[in-house]
């Protein structure tokens, strides 16, 4: 969205699970979800959802956050969805409700070709979750590079759009700096395979 100029990129969000403190469904960190959007250069908004959350709990407080983006005079939210039909119409049919304009600034993008171009531009990522029935939990804790393209079954999307995998980005053209990460412990949890990101911590020189 930055580089097409279109729109003016004012802040990020997303959800939070409060109960553990981590990206829903990534599973990724709060505190590495707050040094991206740093790298990024960007204002965070952090949405808590409670844990379980019934879908009417999500809209009401989806429902709120929407007026409070409206109330600061921002006038739409994108998204990154790819080709799922479904969730767009979902996306749209909700903020219809609102004056926020949807925007897919990656819609319709082939992945095959998307994947390779932000990789070979210096994106860096690892898979954070895998679901096993679509994917191998090898795949788990791996970066996402054209080695991990060449390996993926020809039924798995390389942008993982269908849930075979979520990941967390740590280093790209995107960002003002990098920072370093590494894996953690891998567990399986609620049919998923779960990749505990950490913080690499930089050696000093003494």
């Amino acid at each position: 969205m930055r580089q097409g100029g279109e729109h003016e990129v004012c802040g990020l969000f997303t959800t939070v699970n409060a109960q553990f403190d981590r990206v829903a469904m990534h599973a990724v960190r709060r505190s590495l979800l707050e040094k991206q959007a740093q790298a990024a250069g960007l204002p965070l908004a952090i949405i808590p959802l409670p844990w379980p959350c019934s879908n009417s709990e999500y809209e009401k407080i989806m429902g709120q956050f929407c007026q409070e983006a409206v109330d600061q005079e921002v006038q739409g939210f994108a998204f990154g969805d790819l080709f799922l039909e479904d969730v767009r119409q979902y996306r749209i049919s909700h903020l219809k409700q609102t004056p926020l304009e949807p925007i897919f600034p990656l819609w319709k993008i082939p992945t095959p070709s998307l994947a390779r171009e932000m990789i070979e531009a210096g994106l860096r990522a690892k898979l954070t979750c895998v679901n096993p029935k679509q994917l191998s939990r090898s795949f788990a804790g791996r970066d996402f590079d054209l080695n991990l393209l060449a390996e993926l079954p020809e039924d798995v999307d390389p942008c993982g759009e269908n849930g075979e995998f979520h990941s967390f980005v740590y280093a790209g053209p995107m960002f003002e700096f990098s920072f370093n990460v590494h894996i953690g412990e891998i567990t399986e949890r609620d049919g998923f395979i779960f990749a505990d990101v950490l913080p690499k911590k930089s050696r000093g020189v003494g």
